[in-house]
């Protein structure tokens, strides 16, 4: 619509020109307008300047035909109407272009609307994005805080199973320390008793030195009386009497002192061999395997006889010195012995109980280390009782070079075995240092644990020990247990 009026105006203006050719253009009226920052320029029609004064002109005109006032009016309507024409192009464009403007403010003003709705939409995604990952984030941290809790709480209940053992532990070894210090006194008590009977042995030697040495005067007295009293036999006879009567007593001192050893014990019956000590009686003193017959019985069995150790006459019960026999047997093995009766071997409970009931019996017990060192320990009195009580030992009298102390622990222990356990711990002492012996409380010692080889034999608490020569971690190398007759 703009177009069309612009041209229309430009026809008109045209059509002014023809009549005004000769003008001079650049006299013409300039009309201009301001809108925004644009301005319109228009250059108006007017009246041609005939280049002399008014009243010739006038005269000239009013000399000339009507007819050129009729141009002239007609050129005055031509401009009046261009001038209308030009106020309606002015109000036009200023009507369109204040559209045109409002309508550039608002496409503006959109596309600034959809600029910041584009950014905003990206501000938005990029807001977003960060709070996905801000919430992987906070689950990570989650899920690590949940492990570590997790973790925490088993380290906790952990610790806790610790402690509880730890305390447990520290209330076994309270324990055992009330038993070493219990057995501790026994043998403080025991080695008591032994320095007194050593002192009361050493006044009724004192006693029996000077009975002898009287009886030795009295035995002169008597030969000068009766080199020099030949004749009187009366007084022989009562002065032999006398001697008699204490030769009779000092027998008699002498038997008691030696603690039962009258001649009834001295008793056996050589036909029936129940021992290595009948054995060695009967002239055979020559060291191997031989068939006994176990005592109130006709069942023979097979023990090896040590005749050249301390007199000879024992009879082996236990051997060890390369490893080739495993100990760590059954309750039922060690009550009827295993093994190889010339090697390594356990003779075997029943044997051992029913020979050291029949009669007093001494155990002496030979070791060796890895060094080549040897030492023993004696007991003048051993016995072991029956199945029913559990195999109980019982030991007295001890003397040797292997400690000194005795490692057999408390008297009247019970024997356990791995699957029968006769301890006095918890902790199942056959099963902890292997074998099977008197452990009472896992004592000092245990011959029948694991053999090990030299180098592998330190820091063993389950090998073969006596910890009063070589300590609880030191596995022997041999050792040997044998008993024979008290009265031997």
């Amino acid at each position: 619509m703009l177009r069309s009026w612009i041209l229309f105006l430009s026809y008109c203006l045209g059509a002014g020109k023809a009549f005004t050719t000769n003008s001079d253009a650049t006299r013409k009226q300039q009309y201009q307008i301001q809108n925004g920052p644009c301005t319109y320029t228009f250059l108006l029609p007017e009246t041609q300047n005939c280049g002399g004064p008014s009243k010739t002109y006038t005269e000239q005109v009013q000399r000339d035909d009507p007819v050129d006032w009729n141009r002239l009016e007609q050129l005055e309507s031509i401009i009046e109407n261009n001038t209308q024409w030009l106020q309606k192009l002015e109000n036009y464009i200023e009507e369109n272009l204040k559209q045109d403007m409002v309508q550039i403010q608002n496409n503006a003003v959109q596309n600034h609307t959809v600029t910041m709705i584009k950014i905003g939409t990206s501000l938005l995604s990029q807001t977003a994005e960060q709070s996905r990952k801000i919430t992987t984030v906070e689950a990570q941290v989650i899920n690590q805080t949940t492990r570590i809790e997790r973790q925490l709480l088993e380290n906790s209940i952990s610790t806790s199973k610790l402690e509880k053992e730890f305390l447990q532990q520290i209330n076994e070894i309270n324990k055992l320390k009330e038993k070493n210090s219990f057995l501790e006194k026994g043998i403080e008590d025991m080695e008591g008793k032994r320095n007194t009977e050593l002192e009361t042995l050493k006044e009724e030697k004192e006693e029996l030195k000077k009975l002898v040495e009287m009886l030795a005067k009295v035995i002169k007295e008597m030969e000068q009386q009766v080199s020099s009293t030949s004749s009187d036999n009366t007084a022989m006879k009562q002065q032999q009497q006398e001697l008699t009567n204490t030769v009779n007593n000092l027998i008699q001192t002498i038997s008691v002192t030696r603690q039962g050893s009258n001649s009834a014990m001295m008793q056996d019956n050589p036909d029936q061999l129940i021992d290595c000590a009948v054995v060695f009686k009967q002239g055979n003193k020559k060291s191997g395997v031989y068939s006994l017959t176990i005592p109130g019985t006709k069942q023979q069995f097979k023990a090896y006889c040590d005749m050249g150790t301390d007199g000879g006459g024992w009879t082996v019960i236990q051997k060890r010195f390369n490893g080739l026999v495993d100990f760590h047997q059954t309750w039922k093995n060690y009550t009827m012995g295993f093994g190889d009766i010339s090697g390594e071997h356990w003779l075997g409970n029943e044997i051992i109980s029913k020979l050291t009931q029949e009669k007093q019996h001494t155990l002496r017990i030979d070791l060796m280390d890895w060094e080549g060192n040897t030492a023993f320990s004696k007991y003048s009195q051993f016995s072991l009782d029956g199945e029913k009580q559990n195999y109980r030992i019982s030991l007295n009298g001890y003397s040797g070079t292997a400690g000194r102390t005795s490692s057999m622990g408390q008297t009247g222990g019970d024997f356990s075995a791995k699957d029968l356990d006769n301890d006095k711990c918890v902790c199942k002492c056959s099963q902890m240092l292997s074998g099977g012996w008197w452990f009472d409380a896992c004592g000092p010692s245990n011959l029948n644990g694991i053999y090990y080889q030299q180098g592998q034999n330190t820091n063993r608490f389950n090998g073969i020990k006596w910890y009063y020569w070589k300590g609880s971690a030191y596995s022997l190398k041999a050792t040997t247990m044998m008993i024979r007759p008290a009265n031997f």
